[in-house]
């Protein structure tokens, strides 16, 4: 049998929040009428939050509450919503205050996921919601519209969804808040970006590795971020790590972080509103201290500050019946979703729920019409002080992309598949001056690897951002810069975050990431690609620029890492997200890629994935020709064919670069040992043209499909990730049944580039045989030229054993027509 012990026997009791109110910071600075009303306001929220939860009808109570009043089926979260309400109002009383804070811009972001009638109650009272929802207006019929829609079908979810006004953070997945918080501060030195953490988020390995953004923070050009760790106690059904840890511990975390923690703990709503308004006052004066002191400092290093964060402890599901049924209610799990869900059926708590809801005193904040007392209109701030309708969080104000001339950056060719170049390093210099012509609107993130990118041209304009202890080995070649514009640090997830903060408040940024790691943010790309894909349906949303992912360092050159480091099976999960905001693009050498990432940079609402690899690579196409072929996404290469005025015998096919110079490969050697085998060469570079149009508005026609890969030719596709997304893609084509896809298939280790190719099947000798084995008239003629294919390949392999690299004669293949 377990043992579990009692409290008594723990070796510490657990804090709680139902002691006198406790805090770091003294001071009641609240008058008498102050307190009643914030208490008012927060009351009015939390009513809002009950009647979005539970009432379909009189909403209002001005008639004793039925099960006919009831929705039939209750959804929607109570346990964080007090909190996050209180949290708000206390934000919402210094917004207000224009004598001492003229000049405050706030805006509010929720982590804990289900907390949205904690903040959509306070969006209604200051008149946010009804501004943009005009049938949600503030009266009768508009508040019963506001409660129905909340978690019904037709109407909202539970979550601070794009729905949201004010919201740049869904929390539909735990632990992006202060990242999100902190892309938002970057470059807007007026913003106070306010970011409630859960005490479950807390417990994640995102929001673990986030409390680094005030390493990234600079005091003299970016807003700051104010965390709020709200300690309720509870997830789902257990206690939270950092609710049971001793303050002292919990306090020597957040300074070990390098916060300066100020605590507010408590149950009594009246001493917990004094407490936390001197402590929201004090937080704010010591941000504006600290920015003031950078801002008038001369130029030089700034030491990093220890901002102000607070630390709210109060009861899950504050202001619930402490127990109902004999069972504990508030300060406890059970309090987390629908704190009372059998009110329909259950004549006693519908009791319960009516008093519970007039014991908050509605009658003190609405009239009998619905409409808000006149009081209420002195706790909103005005226009766009309101959090609601902060321009940051609807696209921001900031100017378009300023981007150079892409084309001044090409490579020169005069042959095709010649002459090799990094395909990664000429958009370095691209992204290089896009820094210069945007200095205050566009940002590089990537995790400690935009050297190892070759993108490295962009520390002639801006290093990257450290504000940390230096060393004198530092400047021989560390590229730190307390001005820099690049951010790096070793968590994908954080600097995600950060980009998608700062792309939804109005700039542009540039993410790139090795392949094999570009999976930490997979939940990450689903929950933006949902954002946008909402939020393009809201005709009140304004476009913001597209989130652009180059992943480089691919599964075909990490032969050096091995098998750990080759999986290209992002791109499986991009396929999966709506056609609407998603886009792939696999451009095979520099010119292509210098043209897509010019068009991804301009675009805007996307998800661009740019898949290109870092190493040397043979260079296909110059500047013109690269133009043409990526404004097609999908086109024939003239030059690599031999069926001009006829039908092809085969089709060729490549998305990638390795893959697009095995199948090239692969090509010349049929055509060198059948002269007379008619060959079409195609490569596909926006990879959605292979889904038919009605599916992706990128598809091709099947006309135009039938025109590249013809309706009875054998087609084979050499492509970069695994073989079954191409099918997927194309499972509708009128060709399909003789569309042979070879990609990766999980076979891999310290291998040379050529023997990974031949692990996987993609190589030129594996092609050359496939298409002797597919092309009805070669099946018999070729079998000696297929045997001589084997042979060769096999000799590949032995020499990469023997010597460790490639054959020279394979490696440093080139075109030979």
């Amino acid at each position: 049998m377990a043992n579990h012990s009692s409290p008594s026997s723990s070796p510490a009791h657990a804090p709680t929040a139902y002691t006198a109110t406790r805090s770091t910071i003294a001071g009641q600075p609240l008058s008498p009428e102050q307190l009643s009303r914030i208490d008012a306001w927060w009351r009015a929220a939390n009513y809002l939050s009950l009647g979005m939860i539970y009432l379909r009808d009189n909403p209002l109570l001005a008639e004793p509450l039925q099960p006919d009043h009831i929705k039939n089926r209750l959804l929607g979260h109570w346990g964080s919503s007090p909190g996050l309400a209180f949290i708000y109002a206390h934000l919402n009383r210094l917004l207000c205050a224009t004598d001492r804070f003229p000049d405050l811009e706030m805006i509010f972001l929720a982590g804990p996921g289900h907390g949205a009638p904690g903040v959509l109650g306070p969006l209604y009272l200051e008149g946010s919601y009804s501004q943009i929802y005009p049938d949600k207006g503030q009266d009768t019929a508009g508040l019963l519209a506001f409660f129905r829609q909340f978690s019904f079908p037709g109407g909202i979810g539970s979550h601070c969804t794009p729905e949201t006004p004010g919201s740049i953070h869904e929390g539909g997945e735990l632990g992006y808040v202060l990242s999100h918080a902190c892309g938002a501060a970057f470059d807007h030195p007026h913003l106070l970006v306010a970011a409630v953490v859960g005490d479950g988020e807390a417990e994640t390995a995102a929001l673990a590795t986030s409390w680094h953004i005030n390493k990234f923070l600079h005091p003299g050009r970016d807003g700051a971020v104010l965390p709020i760790l709200h300690l309720n106690g509870y997830k789902i059904n257990n206690p939270t790590l950092l609710s049971r840890i001793p303050d002292e511990e919990l306090a020597s975390l957040l300074r070990g972080y390098g916060w300066s923690p100020c605590f507010v703990e408590g149950s009594d709503p009246h001493s917990m509103h004094q407490a936390m308004a001197a402590t929201v006052d004090h937080c704010i004066e010591r941000i504006r201290t600290i920015q003031s002191a950078a801002r008038s400092a001369r130029h030089g290093a700034i030491p990093r500050p220890h901002w102000p964060m607070i630390v709210l402890r109060s009861p899950k599901g504050w202001t619930a019946p402490r127990q109902v049924d004999g069972h504990y209610l508030e300060g406890f799990w059970r309090a987390h979703q629908v704190p009372v869900a059998d009110v329909k059926t259950n004549p006693a708590h519908l009791r319960l729920l009516e008093d519970w809801m007039r014991s908050l005193q509605p009658a003190d904040f609405f009239g009998p019409d619905g409409r808000l007392a006149p009081w209420f209109a002195t706790l909103a701030p005005e226009g766009s002080r309101r959090m609601g309708l902060h321009p940051a969080t609807n696209g921001g104000s900031s100017s378009p992309l300023r981007l150079p001339d892409f084309t001044t950056y090409a490579l020169p060719l005069d042959r095709p598949a010649v002459h090799r170049a990094e395909n990664t390093r000429p958009l370095g210099l691209m992204l290089r001056d896009t820094l210069c012509l945007n200095p205050q609107s566009f940002r590089l993130f990537g995790p400690d690897e935009t050297t190892s990118n070759k993108l490295d041209a962009a520390y002639q304009i801006s290093g990257k951002f450290w504000n940390e202890a230096r060393l004198p080995e530092d400047e021989d070649g560390g590229h730190l810069d307390p001005e820099g514009r690049v951010l790096e640090m070793l968590s994908e997830h954080t600097l995600e975050g950060m980009l998608e903060g700062y792309l939804l408040t109005g700039r542009h940024g540039f993410f790139s990431t090795y392949e094999s790691f570009v999976h930490v943010i997979d939940s990450m790309f689903n929950q933006h690609a949902k954002w946008l894909e909402i939020a393009r349906r809201l005709d009140w949303r304004r476009p913001v620029a597209s989130l652009n992912l180059l992943i480089t360092s691919t599964v075909w050159r990490q032969d050096h890492n091995g098998f750990t480091h080759q999986d290209p099976g992002f791109l499986d999960l991009v396929v999966n997200k709506s056609a609407s905001v998603t886009r792939i693009y696999l451009p095979p050498d520099v010119n292509s890629l210098l043209s897509v990432a010019d068009h991804c940079l301009r675009s805007r609402n996307y998800i661009n994935v740019i898949v290109s690899d870092k190493q040397n690579h043979l260079q296909y196409m110059d500047m013109d020709a690269a133009i043409r072929h990526c404004t097609k996404g999908i086109g024939i290469w003239d030059w690599a064919s031999n069926d001009q005025g006829l039908e092809p015998d085969l089709v060729m096919a490549s998305a990638g670069d390795i893959p697009t110079l095995e199948a090239l490969a692969a090509t010349a050697l049929l055509r060198r040992t059948f002269p007379d085998l008619r060959i079409r060469f195609v490569n596909v570079v926006d990879l959605f043209r292979m889904q038919p149009r009605s599916e992706h508005p990128h598809g091709l026609t099947d006309t135009e499909f039938d025109a590249l890969f013809t309706t009875d030719r054998p087609v084979l596709f050499n492509f970069h990730g695994y073989p079954w997304l191409i099918h997927r893609l194309a499972y509708r084509r009128h060709n399909h049944a003789n569309l042979h896809v070879r990609g990766y298939k999980e076979q891999g280790s310290i291998n040379t580039p050529l023997e990974l190719a031949i692990c996987n099947n993609i190589d030129r000798f594996s092609l050359a045989i496939d298409a002797i084995d597919r092309v009805p008239r070669l099946r018999c003629i070729g079998a000696h030229a297929r045997e001589q294919f084997r042979d060769r390949q096999l000799a590949c392999r032995q020499y990469a054993y023997h010597h460790g690299v490639d054959a020279p004669e394979e490696a440093n293949w080139q075109w030979p027509f």
